[in-house]
């Protein structure tokens, strides 16, 4: 699902970017529901520059958020592993050359536009200032993954992240 957001833009970059998981919902966007196969419920929210994906599966709910945390040091950790609890985390920032994100960007619209298990916010001001949420609807193995993208125009990065879930 594509939507144009009336909010503007956070101005920031990569650089600002922490992971927190087990917040509190924070105020939203916008929100897309999906029920998933095996009575799973996941919650794909915009905040703004960033991104909160709640999880409910098994009487369990976990929480990521990815986004300027106040109070938190600005530190996107490159790879969370918690093996007891099942849950994986990487992210990867990318500085394209030349027209690269205004590409990636592009492409990624595309490619995720009428896509039922994802949600793109494009936020006045920049065609490029992107923030993508998309599920894999099917986990394979017991475990369900996503990836979000969030764009920088004003700083040339494309934050990746690539979350696994292992459902008990």
């Amino acid at each position: 699902m594509l939507v144009t957001l009336d909010a503007p833009y956070v101005d920031t970059s990569a650089a600002d970017l922490s992971l927190a998981l087990g917040d509190d919902e924070l105020p939203a966007l916008h929100v897309l529901d999906l029920d998933l196969p095996g009575g799973v419920r996941l919650r794909l929210r915009l905040l703004g520059a960033s991104h909160q994906v709640v999880l409910h599966a098994g009487g369990a709910t976990l929480t990521e958020t990815v986004a300027c945390l106040p109070g938190r040091p600005p530190e996107l950790p490159h790879q969370v592993q918690d093996e007891a609890n099942g849950y994986r985390f990487t992210a990867t920032v990318l500085r394209p050359a030349g027209t690269g994100l205004s590409d990636r960007v592009a492409a990624l619209r595309a490619d995720l536009a009428d896509d039922p298990y994802a949600l793109v916010g494009v936020f006045p001001g920049d065609a490029d200032a992107v923030t993508a949420l998309s599920v894999r609807p099917d986990p394979p193995d017991g475990a369900l993954g996503w990836r979000t993208w969030h764009a920088y125009p004003q700083t040339n990065e494309l934050v990746l992240t690539e979350t696994v879930v292992a459902l008990r």
